[in-house]
């Protein structure tokens, strides 16, 4: 067999690759359900529900249609609270506003429970300061290097290290600094839980989009800056006890393999 026709043949298996990734895997939204056991949850909270949602990257009908599907999913879980892990929209256009108040329209069903902080995508052609009014609309609390204590919980959101705006150290000393409510930081970009200092019950990620596509083999080529050493899953012997979602939407090729799209329902309980 020839050179040539050896890549040739690499080639049309890509594509095809390519395209059975787009056209199904792309689309086959997961439901994860994980139980977290945490050495610094408190007992009283035991049995405490996060839906945990990220990467949306909305920019088309498509990214729309299955980030509505996602929502409505976390949302018949019955969470106690819904974090949003940053990169909601791929980039900012006119349009995009529209986009996301479609999709996060059934959070108000939260009466207040969500809370999010924002990803680099959020930077990408303007600032989060975009989702302010629609986010006070719907009862969507926007952290950035901030924190809120609601429903016994310390949220701590981290603004992207990535875009060049994460200080989780100020907000960290004050969630720790006072009361003893259990900390949960959501910051985007999974590997900066290094640069995290000690003491929050548990961190939430999204950004490595779980590699996108995994080979049977355990192979996964495809990495995100701060997204490489953390992909997917939880870590539980991180620095912080870390769970990093796969997210919902696509980055760079508009396609997965072996990695689908993820809400995430995750049940605390004390270790």
């Amino acid at each position: 067999m020839r050179l040539r026709d050896v890549l040739w043949g690499l080639a049309g298996a890509s594509v095809a690759t390519l395209a059975f990734g787009s056209l199904v895997e792309a689309k086959r939204l997961v439901i994860e359900r994980q139980t977290l056991r945490l050495p610094r949850w408190p007992r009283r909270l035991d049995g405490f529900k996060i839906a945990l949602l990220a990467d949306f990257h909305l920019h088309d009908a498509g990214s729309v249609e299955l980030a509505e599907k996602a929502v409505v999913r976390a949302l018949d879980e019955g969470p106690d609270m819904v974090v949003l892990a940053g990169d909601l929209v791929a980039y900012w256009k006119p349009e995009v506003v529209e986009m996301l108040g479609c999709v996060l329209e059934p959070l108000r069903l939260m009466n207040g429970s969500v809370v999010s902080a924002p990803g680099n995508h959020e930077y990408f052609g303007g600032t989060p300061d975009v989702l302010l009014p629609l986010f006070d609309e719907l009862g969507i609390t926007l952290l950035r290097n901030e924190v809120w204590r609601h429903k016994g919980v310390a949220w701590v959101g981290v603004d992207s290290a990535n875009a060049g705006h994460a200080n989780p150290y100020d907000p960290m000393a004050e969630a720790l600094g006072t009361g003893d409510d259990p900390a949960v930081v959501v910051w985007h970009e999974p590997d900066l839980v290094e640069w995290l200092p000690l003491g929050a019950a548990l961190m939430l990620s999204g950004h490595s989009h779980g590699g996108q596509f995994t080979f049977p083999w355990g192979w996964t080529p495809m990495h995100t800056r701060n997204g490489e050493k953390y992909v997917r899953g939880f870590f539980r012997h991180a620095p912080t006890p870390l769970y990093v979602t796969r997210g919902v939407g696509t980055t760079l090729f508009p396609s997965r393999l072996g990695c689908p799209p993820e809400v995430s329902i995750l049940r605390l309980e004390h270790a």
